[in-house]
């Protein structure tokens, strides 16, 4: 194990980190809040650490697939501990356990919070929340990657880690050029948003921290009642882009390369907006009792559809109170989640495809036992490998789930609540029903539970793997090493 090289980009992410820290206080500044010093304290206090860990650079830059799980497992809690801390020393979120989740649900895109009145929170903390959105969105250290050769060749150990999805590849031959393509689109599209949202009349504060929040499919409101103030104009290009964050972003790099007709002929992305479209549909007719006309019913029904798959977790209704057939249809949206490649949570289309295939194959085999079958995905063969990945993803998905919701219990919470509570937290969602629903808070579970949240909303974000081998105890032995290519 290269601890060296691990505390190396550990110390790399807290430089980082302390730059980001430091952009809250222009906010601080510009509204006049004492709460800017708490930004400020942070920022040199992760500067003063990651400069001790960066201080000399490793000899040994042997870097294994092991190490770069572990680095962006302890990565991801660091980085979270180092957000947390204007929370606390700001004294607006004065308990640990609460700073700690709702700075872990900003990272990992969640959203899900224990404030029970967010407007009451200071300009500079509130933008941070969402800045942590649009931070965690594409992933830290894919950030890193696009501006630092950290890891020389081996950078794509750390790509695979935090990037979602079944398999991970290069868009260009170098991975750093690769990095500075996703980032460029990511930005550019957040960019878009903003400009639409000022001119439906958002305020600049308004649409800075409302197309972040969308651009990291994160959900973190400035207002409690989330998006139900704002204009139809403005929920529409919310909704809107809310679906284009879910989307694999090879999707738009296709189009900037000018291979529209390959981008369109994507499998995972006309599955995703079918889903969308189907979801809509029936929603909109089975709550159209509720609103004034059948087209205001498919509006509201089209914004909560896109917050939910995309596992955004905005909202403009409370959802809670739907029809059972529209509850569970958002539940089952829950699990499915966007695309690979993008910065939406849950399962992820793609698995759900290859699995939906891999099933129809099996069934098949037993009709027709002597006939080859082949798995194709994007008109390209699923190898052994994917297909593995996949099904280990839900071994452990399932695992983790039910181990989760029999600790949440514990609480003797309702089983909707705990159930939704489980769900919205490892996929990355952030409302979810009941007692967990979108006009309630995570502020009732008590600190256990909210620990068991955390490590799934860490463990959802980072596709399972990365957590699952941090705490696994085999990892930390000596044993001879196989460097993975």
């Amino acid at each position: 194990m290269n601890f060296g090289f691990i505390i190396y980009i550990i110390g790399w992410l807290l430089n980082f980190q302390g730059a980001f820290l430091l952009v809250p206080c222009i906010v601080a500044m510009s509204y006049g809040e004492r709460s800017g010093f708490a930004f400020l304290i942070s920022s040199v206090i992760s500067i003063i650490i990651g400069m001790i860990c960066t201080r000399k650079k490793p000899k040994n830059r042997s870097f294994y697939a092991k190490e770069g799980f572990i680095a962006v497992a302890l990565g991801w809690i660091v980085f979270s501990i180092s957000g947390a801390l204007p929370f606390i020393i700001s004294g607006e979120i004065p308990n640990v356990f609460n700073a700690l989740f709702e700075t872990i649900s900003g990272y990992t895109t969640t959203g899900a919070t224990i404030l029970s009145d967010v407007e009451s929170l200071s300009k500079c903390l509130l933008f941070w929340r969402s800045f942590t959105h649009w931070i965690g969105g594409m992933g830290v250290l894919v950030f890193m990657l696009s501006i630092l050769p950290l890891a020389g060749g081996n950078n794509m150990h750390i790509l695979r880690a935090e990037s979602p999805g079944p398999s991970v590849g290069k868009l260009v031959p170098r991975l750093r050029s690769t990095a500075k393509i996703l980032y460029a689109i990511y930005a550019a599209l957040t960019f878009i948003e903003f400009v639409l949202l000022l001119l439906g009349g958002m305020s600049l504060f308004d649409a800075v921290t409302t197309a972040f929040a969308t651009a990291g499919t994160g959900g973190f409101g400035i207002k409690n009642s989330s998006m139900a103030e704002y204009s139809v104009y403005i929920q529409n290009v919310v909704a809107i882009f809310m679906v284009l964050f879910g989307v694999n972003f090879a999707i738009y790099f296709l189009f900037l390369i000018k291979k529209p007709k390959e981008a369109l002929k994507s499998e995972e992305l006309r599955t995703y907006l079918g889903i969308i479209f189907i979801s809509t549909i029936v929603i909109g007719f089975n709550i159209k009792d509720s609103f004034s006309s059948i087209w205001v019913a498919l509006q509201q029904a089209f914004f909560q559809v896109a917050s939910i798959i995309t596992t955004t977790g905005f909202s403009t209704v409370d959802f809670n109170t739907w029809p059972a057939l529209s509850k569970t249809i958002i539940v089952i949206l829950m699990f499915i989640g966007g695309c690979a490649g993008s910065t939406g949570g849950g399962i992820k289309v793609s698995r759900i495809l290859i699995s939906w295939k891999n099933l129809r194959n099996e069934i098949s085999s037993f009709v027709h036992p002597k006939r080859i079958q082949v798995i194709r995905l994007e008109d390209k063969k699923v190898g052994n490998e994917v297909l593995r990945s996949v099904n280990v993803y839900l071994v452990l998905y399932v695992l983790i789930f039910a181990v989760s919701l029999l600790l949440i219990s514990l609480e003797n919470g309702s089983f909707e609540t705990n159930f939704t509570a489980v769900s919205a937290t490892l996929n990355n969602i952030g409302p979810g029903l009941d007692g967990a629903g979108p006009m309630e808070n995570f502020g009732i579970f008590n600190a256990f539970s909210k620990c068991v949240f955390m490590f799934d909303m860490l463990a959802g974000r980072l596709e399972l793997i990365p957590m699952i081998i941090l705490f696994t105890p085999w990892t930390w032995k000596n044993k001879n090493k196989v460097k993975v290519k």
